[in-house]
């Protein structure tokens, strides 16, 4: 089983980023399946670009996304993607669309096909909370799983694809932020292998 797993560099004058952080700790297999790396730029057009070119190259029987939603309280793994790009500030390469369709004349979303509940349940057993979210944003990281979605349904239907946000790291909050919810490296690597897991086994 092949399974490519992306993250974003970091954005938003921020120094880290967890995803990419995580995606390096990965191990190259892992429970039997060969885990493809691919590290995105954090840009809306650039990122589906890349990841769509190393989909059909590879061609994973699951596609794994991951961002940074720093702010949350555990690992959410996202419903569903809309068909809209609204940035609250520029991507890395400037971009900053407004009210813009991502695909126009597309479906006005795409559920995950991956096992969302397994991937919560077999995160929090793992001891690291988890939640789904029902809204990836309207950024880059919604863009690039709605593309992503896009794409497998008119090109490859049998692989399963989704998005798994990742709160910050204790080092990007600042002191005196205690009220701030962090997760350390190894505990977000850790929720990521038990979502791996449950999407192995699914």
């Amino acid at each position: 089983m092949k399974i490519l797993v992306t993250a974003f560099e970091p954005f938003g004058g921020q120094a880290l980023n967890p995803a990419q952080q995580a995606l390096a700790a990965l191990p190259d297999n892992f429970n039997q399946a060969r885990l493809e790396k691919l590290l995105l730029p954090t840009a809306f057009h650039a990122s589906a670009e890349e990841a769509i070119d190393a989909i059909r190259r590879i061609r994973p029987d699951a596609v794994l996304l991951l961002g940074q939603a720093g702010g949350r309280v555990g690992i959410t793994v996202e419903r569903v993607a809309i068909n809209i790009d609204d940035a609250d500030i520029p991507d890395n390469r400037g971009a900053k669309p407004t009210d813009q369709p991502i695909i126009k004349g597309g479906p006005a979303a795409y559920f995950s096909t991956l096992p969302i509940k397994k991937m919560v349940q077999s995160i929090n057993e793992s001891g690291v909370p988890a939640f789904i979210s029902n809204t990836a944003g309207t950024y880059v990281c919604n863009h690039l799983l709605y593309q992503v979605l896009h794409l497998l349904r008119q090109e490859q239907p049998a692989c399963r694809a989704g998005f798994v946000h990742l709160p910050w790291l204790p080092e990007q909050v600042k002191e005196g932020k205690a009220e701030v919810f962090t997760l350390p490296l190894d505990k977000q690597v850790k929720g990521i292998q038990a979502a791996l897991h449950a999407i192995i086994q699914a």
